[in-house]
């Protein structure tokens, strides 16, 4: 039985949404657009899945239910924009999201019709919003239960939705990206052999805080080519990864390696008695979820003794989406950052950022590489 949901979701215009981690007050409005286009491709992929129409609880809505619901949010907020912009003050006609969701019958519905749907709902609204002239942020409309919204508001609060609606099936994106990992593993080590300058330049300022022998906790090893130069620097790796299809393949070339999630499992150093001197997380937790990192942060703080260095690399920019590119032929989930939240973020788990640093990627996006101690 799926219980209605009557909250009041208006705070989430004051302050960020501890569940999703969405903060609608410090988003950049012009981000909104192409925030909406990202979420589509979360649904595309998770759609694709074989089970998006199992409920994982009886009282929980299905990952095909969520998208319904997402492209009927996209459809009602388009009409609403469209109509701030056309009247003035307009009322909007009361929704029902529940009363939809059964009348519809949305976990009967076409996976595969449902993912193009959503896409083309989310295309236009994004559009709309696109459309809104610099003048016209401020008009305003009220819903059916008096709560007045700006055009501004309104944006904001729909991209919320959307956001925490994804935050809903998350348990389905880490899956697939692991999995894209586990399918690819092979092309994506042939693929990343040859390491950047930056990253090379990354290993040798992080080498350069640790004394020679120094432990150090390796976060997604990937293929090795981090932790062979690492060594090479005269440091004690961990190799880890939350893929098995690596650490099959580290195991296979002769090295100790572990399945772990940072996430999840402890961090405790199987071959000794005594916290970790540092880590590296290089373009691995690029994956995890905005809501998550804080706790991944916080459980690596915990494991690393004071002083200890952490090196973290992680795409620049706002919001969230699945992307199939490069050596992995398959869909993996990637959440962007900005610097002020991530140093935020980090200090409040308990590193001192040192140095942030932009590095050119290989697709014409921005890296940015943290060096932190623990504090």
């Amino acid at each position: 039985m799926i219980e209605p949901d009557t909250k009041d979701w208006t705070w989430v215009l004051e302050r960020p949404c501890p569940e999703c981690g969405f903060d609608a007050p410090g988003l950049a409005r012009e981000r909104v657009p192409d925030a909406i286009r990202d979420n589509a491709t979360l649904w595309e992929v998770v759609l694709g899945t074989d089970d998006a129409a199992v409920r994982p609880a009886p009282h929980l809505w299905s990952p095909l239910e969520y998208a319904c619901h997402v492209r009927d949010v996209n459809r009602i907020f388009d009409e609403r924009a469209r109509l701030m912009l056309a009247e003035d003050g307009p009322a909007f006609a009361a929704w029902d999201q529940d009363a939809a969701a059964v009348e519809q019958d949305y976990g009967s519905q076409d996976a595969a019709k449902v993912a193009e749907e959503v896409v083309a709902a989310a295309e236009a609204v994004a559009a709309t919003y696109e459309s809104v002239p610099d003048d016209a942020w401020e008009r305003t409309g009220t819903r059916s239960n008096g709560d007045e919204f700006t055009v501004d508001t309104l944006a904001r609060y729909h991209l919320h939705d959307l956001v925490h609606h994804a935050h809903d099936v998350s348990y389905v994106t880490k899956r697939v990206t692991v999995a894209s990992y586990e399918t690819f593993a092979e092309e994506y080590r042939a693929g990343t052999q040859e390491m950047p300058d930056e990253v090379r330049a990354a290993i040798a300022q992080f080498a350069s805080a640790l004394d020679a022998g120094a432990r150090v906790l390796e976060i997604g090893s990937g293929p090795g080519r981090d932790a062979l130069a690492l060594e090479e620097a005269g440091l004690s790796v961990r190799r880890t990864d939350i893929t098995p299809a690596f650490v099959r393949m580290l195991r296979a070339d002769g090295f100790t390696a572990d399945v772990l999630d940072p996430l999840s499992d402890n961090l405790d150093d199987p071959e000794r008695d005594a916290p970790y001197d540092g880590v590296w997380a290089s373009a691995s937790l690029v994956h995890a979820r905005r809501e998550d990192l804080p706790i991944v942060l916080s459980a690596l703080a915990r494991a690393t003794r004071p002083g200890g260095a952490f090196h973290l690399a992680l795409k620049e920019g706002d919001g969230a989406r699945f992307s199939t590119h490069g050596h992995v032929g398959g869909p993996r989930h990637f959440t962007f950052w900005r610097e002020e939240p991530l140093r935020a973020v980090l200090e409040d788990a308990g590193w001192v950022v040192v140095d942030v640093r932009r590095a050119p990627g290989l697709r014409n996006e921005t890296w940015l590489d943290v060096q932190a101690s623990r504090r």
